[in-house]
C-alpha cells in the first residue's frame, strides 16, 4: 500500500498515527441503533453481527442504471436526461450555458480527465455501468464496475464524520438505516469533483459540498438513490436528483474489471520477445492517437 501525502497530508498522518493509538486503547464508539449499524469490537465483528445483516433488504445482484424518462424540452447530456437542472448561481449559469452551446455545436468538454476518478455525486449519477453492494458489519460497500472497480465505503458503526476530514474525489460517507432505507451523509469532497450535466457539461462544486441520499428498494429488482446535493459556491440551492437501478442475478451478470488507463496503451513485443503495454501518441488536446501518428 503506498501512503500518499497531500493536502495536509503529514499533519493528518500524524492525526492518524493518534487515532490508531486511541482505537488499541480502546475508545468506544458510537451505539448502533438499529439492524445492520454495529459497533464493531477491536477483536472484530461476532457471529452475532453477521448475522444480524440477514435483517437488512436483499440487495444482493448486479445493479444497472436505468434512464430516467425525457421530459419535454430538456437537453440530452451523454444519453441522460436531467429532469430537474441545478439552480445555478448567475455566474456558474453563464459557464454552464457556454459549455451547452459548444456541446450542440458538436465541440464538447470532457469534464472527466487523465482517468481521474468522477467523485460524488458522479459516481451514483453519471455512471453507465455496474455496481455491486456489499454488506459487512459496520460498512456498506459500494463497488463500481468502470475503472478497476471504483469503491465508496459507508460507515453505519454510529461514527460521526471527522472534524477535519481528508478531502477525497467521494468524501467520507456515515450512514444508518431508517426501515429498508439507507439513510447516508457524505461529506469532505474534493472542491475540484464536478457537478455533472454530463459528461461534456458540468462545473467543479469549489469546496464545502454535501451529499444527503435515501436509497432504498421500490420494487423487487428496483432500487432507487434519491440525492440531495449542496454546494454552497456554486448553487443557490440544494439540487435534488433521482438514479434507479435495475438488478441482475447469475454469473452472466457479474461485474468485470476494467482500467481506464489501458486505452492510452497499445499491446506490443518489446525487443526480447515480451508483452508490453506501449505508451500511445497523444494530440494537442490529449486525446490517443493510433500507433504510429
Amino acid at each position: 500500500m503506498r501512503l500518499a501525502l497531500g493536502h495536509g497530508g503529514a499533519r493528518r498522518v500524524a492525526r492518524g498515527f493518534a487515532y490508531a493509538l486511541l482505537l488499541l486503547a480502546g475508545v468506544a464508539t458510537a451505539a448502533p441503533v438499529c439492524a445492520g449499524e454495529t459497533a464493531v469490537a477491536a477483536g472484530g465483528p461476532s457471529p452475532k453481527d453477521w448475522a444480524d445483516l440477514a435483517k437488512l433488504p436483499d440487495w444482493s445482484g448486479v445493479w444497472t442504471p436505468l434512464p430516467p424518462a425525457p421530459p419535454t424540452g430538456k437537453p440530452l447530456h451523454a444519453g441522460q436526461w436531467v429532469d430537474n437542472e441545478p439552480a445555478w448561481t448567475p455566474a456558474a449559469a453563464q459557464q454552464i450555458a457556454a459549455l451547452e452551446a459548444d456541446e450542440k455545436a458538436g465541440h464538447p468538454h470532457n469534464i472527466y480527465l487523465n482517468c481521474l476518478p468522477e467523485g460524488m455525486p458522479s459516481f451514483m449519477i453519471m455512471t453507465l455501468n455496474a455496481l455491486e453492494i456489499l454488506f459487512t458489519p459496520g460498512r456498506v460497500t459500494i463497488l463500481g464496475e468502470f475503472d478497476g472497480n471504483r469503491l465508496r465505503r459507508i460507515y453505519t458503526d454510529g461514527r460521526k464524520h471527522p472534524d477535519d476530514p481528508d478531502l477525497t474525489f467521494d468524501g467520507h460517507s456515515i450512514g444508518h438505516w431508517e426501515g429498508g432505507t439507507l439513510v447516508v451523509d457524505t461529506v469532505g469532497i474534493l472542491p475540484e469533483v464536478f457537478l455533472p450535466l454530463g459528461q461534456g457539461v458540468g462545473l467543479p462544486n469549489n469546496g464545502d459540498m454535501h451529499i444527503v441520499e435515501r436509497i432504498r428498494l421500490t420494487g423487487p429488482d428496483l432500487l432507487q438513490d434519491d440525492l440531495l446535493v449542496s454546494a454552497p459556491h456554486m448553487l443557490q440551492k440544494p439540487w435534488a436528483y433521482k438514479r434507479v437501478f435495475k438488478r441482475h442475478r447469475g454469473a452472466e451478470a457479474d461485474i468485470v474489471e476494467a482500467s481506464c488507463r489501458q486505452g492510452d496503451f497499445v499491446e506490443q513485443r518489446d525487443a526480447e520477445g515480451n508483452a508490453i503495454f506501449a505508451p500511445l501518441p497523444h494530440d494537442a488536446g490529449g486525446a490517443p492517437l493510433p500507433p504510429g501518428k
